[in-house]
């Protein structure tokens, strides 16, 4: 073998080192938070197979629910009550996906400033 051809070996295999690394660190790294505003309420939702984690970012509600749709392959999960773990934080746990693929989640807020639901899209992974 050429140096040439040694050197262009050795990139190969580096770039595909690089992408193997990227695709483990991906698929062990967790989902990415959605942050999204209403009028009364703003929230940051993180979204795993078996927990949906509600952080408040205006607002105090007195109860939090999660119901999620997949409206691409027409599932829909029945509303869950999140419980609340700490002040402006709310935690909804249980089969809540069907499957993997993009959900939309409408967080339903109510307390003393209102009811108010948010929606936001996110990706459940395996």
């Amino acid at each position: 073998m050429t140096r040439k051809n040694g050197l262009r070996v050795l990139v190969l295999a580096g770039l595909v080192a690089v992408v193997v690394a990227a695709f483990v660190i991906a698929r062990t790294s967790g989902p990415d938070p959605v942050t999204t505003t209403g009028t009364h309420y703003a929230v940051t939702v993180t979204a795993e197979r078996d927990a949906i984690d509600v952080e408040l970012g205006r607002g105090e509600p007195d109860t939090v629910t999660v119901a999620a749709v997949m409206p691409t392959m027409g599932h829909a999960m029945p509303e869950v009550a999140a419980r609340k773990t700490a002040p402006g934080h709310f935690v909804a746990e249980g089969d809540l996906f069907t499957m993997t693929g993009v959900w939309e989640l409408s967080i339903r807020l109510a307390g003393p400033s209102g009811e108010e639901t948010l929606t936001v899209n996110t990706l459940i992974g395996g």
